[in-house]
């Protein structure tokens, strides 16, 4: 956990504009970042930016820029520095080394935040997997201290010791782990099959987009929603039914930046539910400046899990919430995203998509009925294509 309910950690931010970037979009990412150290309840300070081709091998920024990040650390009891990148283990040991306070990567701030919002035990499972299998390659930093108690030749030193100790109680421990998700696999998957011949819808969609008020909205349940990141990690299945047409619609885990490998594995069985359904509902909030790359973000970790092929409804949530900045009628320049309204925003979506593309806002209901209808069209379709109605 990055802290105690009452003791908030103190943070700071660190990331590298790589070539090709600018630094807007590492400012964008920093932001992100920002908000998953919130949902995991610490508290977002200063951000350290630096312009790299690419992250320093040894210690992911400069010499000069650690010493920079030491000196601020030093001056502002800063308990925890958070860097928007993978770090190796001998990155993490390089880095601690100069800035002597403790360091987590963007994967480990993920790995916490999915460990405590983890309700189920398939969930808890998966999530404790994932930990596991990220932890097994960094074990070396933990045991550091022992470095000087190394015996001599033909000796080994009790640090070493507890290493390999750890590493084979890890593999032990992924070992057992991975069976009972093969056993949740087996059982679910059995689920899925009594599910009859009911046409699946399952939403997809960056995480924070809204996908349990959307949940909610078509199925009126009451599946837990808030404004943080990964509010939901089970699947949640419901039958809805749009004009006496019955369908499933399942809830999934959001997708995010750089979501780690490890994390893709272990929720193989939720999801399934995407790989296994008939359509897709691909929410995006339309009020995020950087929607667009977080819908590319979505489609690539949907190719990644062979699920970019299915029919798709884009569904742009949250226009309720969708800010522009008018033109001045003076400026002669061609007008920025950022000026666009709604409609030319929604004009320019729908004229570059070949896939059924609607705009709402989920939470304040308006433009649902459409919605309806599109999804109730798409279901209908699927339902006679794969079981046509007897005539007669």
């Amino acid at each position: 956990m990055i802290g105690l309910p009452n003791q908030p950690e103190t943070t700071i931010l660190i990331g590298v504009t790589r070539a090709g970037e600018t630094p807007d979009t590492t400012h964008e990412h920093l932001g992100e970042l920002a908000f998953l150290i919130e949902t995991a309840g610490g508290i977002p300070g200063k951000q350290f930016i630096q312009n790299l081709p690419y992250p320093d091998p040894k210690t992911f920024v400069g010499s000069g820029k650690l010493v920079e990040i030491s000196d601020y650390i030093r001056d502002h009891c800063t308990d925890l520095a958070v860097f928007d990148d993978e770090l190796s283990s001998s990155q993490i040991r390089n880095i601690e080394k100069e800035l002597n306070c403790r360091i987590i990567d963007r994967n480990n701030l993920i790995l916490d935040i999915f460990a405590r919002r983890a309700q189920t035990s398939t969930a808890r499972t998966q999530v404790e997997l994932a930990q596991c299998e990220y932890l097994l390659p960094r074990l070396t930093r933990m045991w550091t201290h022992l470095e000087k108690q190394r015996g001599g030749i033909g000796l080994r030193g009790p640090g070493e010791q507890e290493i390999e100790t750890d590493r084979r109680i890890l593999r032990t421990r992924i070992k057992l782990l991975k069976q009972k998700l093969k056993e949740i696999d087996k059982q679910n998957a059995t689920q899925r099959k009594n599910r009859g011949k009911l046409v699946r819808v399952a939403l997809v969609g960056y995480t924070n987009v809204g996908k349990s008020t959307v949940m909610n909205l078509l199925s009126k349940s009451d599946v837990f929603a808030e404004d943080k990141l990964f509010a939901t990690l089970d699947t949640t299945v419901r039958k809805v039914v749009i004009h006496t047409q019955p369908f499933l619609l399942s809830d999934t885990v959001g997708f995010i930046r750089k979501l780690p490998h490890s994390l893709i594995e272990s929720f193989k069985s939720t999801l399934d539910e995407v790989r296994e359904s008939d359509i897709l509902i691909h929410i995006v909030d339309i009020s995020h400046p950087g929607h667009e790359q977080q819908v590319e973000v979505v489609r690539q970790t949907l190719t990644e899990i062979g699920a970019a092929d299915k029919p798709t409804i884009l569904l742009f949530n949250k226009i309720d919430a969708y800010r522009h900045e008018p033109k001045d009628p003076d400026d002669l320049a061609p007008p920025e995203k950022s000026n666009w309204t709604l409609d030319e925003l929604e004009k320019r979506w729908i004229a570059r998509e070949n896939t059924p593309s609607v705009f709402i806002s989920a939470g304040e209901r308006t433009n649902a009925e459409s919605f309806r209808e599109i999804l109730y069209r798409e279901v209908r379709k699927i339902q006679q294509t794969r079981w046509p109605e007897k005539e007669g």
